[in-house]
């Protein structure tokens, strides 16, 4: 007989996006089980690429101080093709974004993600498979399977499934994938080589055949350690899985998705040094192979990520080329944005509209990367250079979005309208004119900024140290608008009662300003921007009175002009019961 057990949320697949949610999760104070039907943390680096948007993710979860310390930077990379050297791409952000590009290991993101876990009480239970779940309207019912074959029969207010291409949650829930696969096979290694080449940049070198299209590739992305690095190849016939007439465990699984490493398929050392003869920059000889695979690529996406209590995130929801390093970093962001949403829907807070939000919010950014990264896998990034400045933003995830969610706040830019929303899309360019020119509107990421000063800090902060950690923010900045400090307390106490105390606030005064206005007599904590970053990197103009909602996801919820309790109070309704 199976035994009979509870929690609120039950996560399955522990990879990086599972763990991601799961540690946001338990952060927030919701009972959460985390299953993975491997025995053991597979040691393959398989997503390598950070973005930097990933980092300020990690920053607020409080763990990117190990994520550095482990990582090696991304400085750009070097393009080849024939032999010659084409050009030389450097990865430069504009000077307030916080974090560059990075590469870590898949495992060394789990092994990170799973301390922190552990760290919050939780843990990774391995060997243990969902086998079915029925949902009703006040719960889901889910069978799971051990290792030692013993069965569990557990009640879960949510499920959400992480469980990757293959997905038996999406599988389960009835979900359409739609798409297709690319003919190519690949192999990937991980090795070390004696080349004299930049470190920091990874390395792309093509032959061009007689008709001037691509007929050979080699991809090197650095990884930590002493010249060693991440290889992807064009797979030699000789380890084709379907010339061989197979399929490969993790091509197919018998769902027909061809997508991810091949299972009993691994390029020896030899296979490697054999490309490396015809494509590297430098005479170079491979060396300390520490794993190797063969792989498939697919692209494809769900056409919806949930049904009533159960959700789909990462590879479940989305699967695409590797261009770009997009796949995994997408991924840690639909859990992001879900588990801050399921955290008030366990809580009994969460208005009726808030988890399909999660829908309207993310599908839209999973089709975009998508198309993206199929384009790119044919057509090259070339596609997108026409403005290379916000191509690397958008590479980086600085630019996702959600203008025109159900859950923000409505948009008074200068060229807002009925359709401002919807017309800028999940990814759009830079905020404004400029890189932020008219600072972010309701749905765009809070950008960061330096210069922050307090009455008893010594030094300057930047706008994430004070946002890191928290879940609402009312940020008040104080341009000089004559408004006092009781209005400012009045205010933070309405944000308060309006989310049920879920709400802390503060205030940023002008660079000009002095004890006077909002800042002059409230009791909540007071920054001055001292170098008037804020000001300029938000779009607020001296003279006025701004209001940012800030979510627990580091994106604006509202901004208003001049604040009062009733543009308070429209935001709070449409994401709190």
């Amino acid at each position: 007989m199976a035994q009979r057990s509870a929690t609120d949320v039950l996560v399955v697949g522990a990879g990086p996006v599972g763990l991601t949610a799961a540690v946001e999760l338990r952060r927030r104070g919701v009972s959460c089980r985390i299953v993975d039907r491997l025995v053991e943390r597979l040691p393959f680096a398989k997503a390598v690429g950070i973005q930097p948007r990933t980092l300020e993710i990690w920053d607020r979860m409080g763990m990117v101080r190990e994520a550095l310390e482990a990582s090696v930077p991304l400085r750009g990379q070097l393009l080849y093709v024939n032999g010659a050297a084409e050009g030389r791409f450097d990865l430069v952000l504009p000077p307030e974004v916080p974090y560059g590009f990075a590469a870590l290991p898949q495992f060394e993101t789990e092994r990170i993600l799973t301390g922190v876990l552990e760290r919050s009480g939780g843990s990774i239970e391995r060997g243990t498979e969902l086998v079915s779940f029925a949902q009703d309207s006040g719960g889901v019912t889910c069978r799971l399977v051990s290792a030692a074959g013993v069965e569990e029969e557990l009640r879960v207010g949510y499920l959400v499934g992480c469980d990757g291409a293959h997905s038996a949650v999406r599988k389960g829930l009835g979900l359409s994938f739609e798409g297709g696969a690319f003919p190519e096979e690949y192999m990937l290694g991980d090795v070390e080589v004696d080349w004299d080449l930049p470190e920091g940049y990874t390395v792309r070198s093509s032959h061009l055949g007689p008709d001037g299209a691509v007929d050979d590739v080699l991809v090197c992305i650095p990884l930590p350690g002493r010249k060693r690095y991440r290889m992807s190849m064009t797979v030699p016939s000789e380890l084709s899985v379907a010339r061989r007439g197979g399929t490969g465990a993790g091509a197919d699984a018998g769902d027909g998705v061809a997508h991810g490493l091949e299972g009993g398929v691994a390029p020896a050392l030899a296979d490697i040094q054999a490309v490396l003869d015809r494509l590297a920059p430098q005479p170079t000889t491979a060396s300390a192979l520490r794993w190797s695979s063969v792989f498939r690529i697919s692209h494809r996406i769900v056409d919806r990520y949930g049904t009533g209590r159960v959700f789909v995130a990462g590879d479940a929801a989305h699967i695409h080329p590797p261009t770009g390093a997009q796949g995994m970093n997408t991924g840690i962001q639909d859990a992001w944005n879900l588990a801050w949403k399921l955290a008030l829907a366990v809580e009994g807070a969460a208005a009726p509209g808030l988890l399909a939000s999660y829908d309207a919010e993310r599908r839209p950014v999973g089709e975009e990367v998508v198309g993206r990264t199929v384009r790119h896998a044919t057509e090259g990034m070339e596609a997108d250079m026409r403005d290379p400045a916000a191509m690397l933003l958008r590479e980086a995830q600085l630019l996702v979005g959600y203008r025109g969610s159900p859950v923000v706040g409505p948009d008074e830019g200068p060229d807002a309208g009925p359709d401002a929303g919807a017309a800028a899309g999940p990814v759009g360019g830079p905020v404004g004119s400029g890189a932020y020119g008219d600072g972010p509107r309701p749905g765009d990421r809070a950008p960061d900024c330096g210069g922050l000063t307090s009455r008893i800090a010594a030094y300057p902060m930047r706008l994430y140290d004070v946002l890191r950690g928290r879940g609402h923010v009312l940020v008040l900045y104080d341009g000089g608008g004559g408004v006092d400090g009781g209005r400012a307390d009045e205010l933070a106490e309405a944000a308060r009662k309006l989310s049920g105390g879920r709400v802390e606030a503060f205030v940023v005064s002008g660079a000009g300003g002095g004890d006077g206005g909002l800042a002059g007599g409230t009791l909540l904590p007071v920054y001055r921007d001292a170098r008037g970053e804020f000001a300029r990197l938000y779009g607020v103009a001296a003279g006025r009175v701004t209001a940012f909602v800030v979510r627990p996801d580091g994106y604006v919820g509202a901004r208003v002009s001049r604040p009062g309790v009733a543009e308070l109070r429209e935001y709070f309704a449409g994401v709190l019961g």
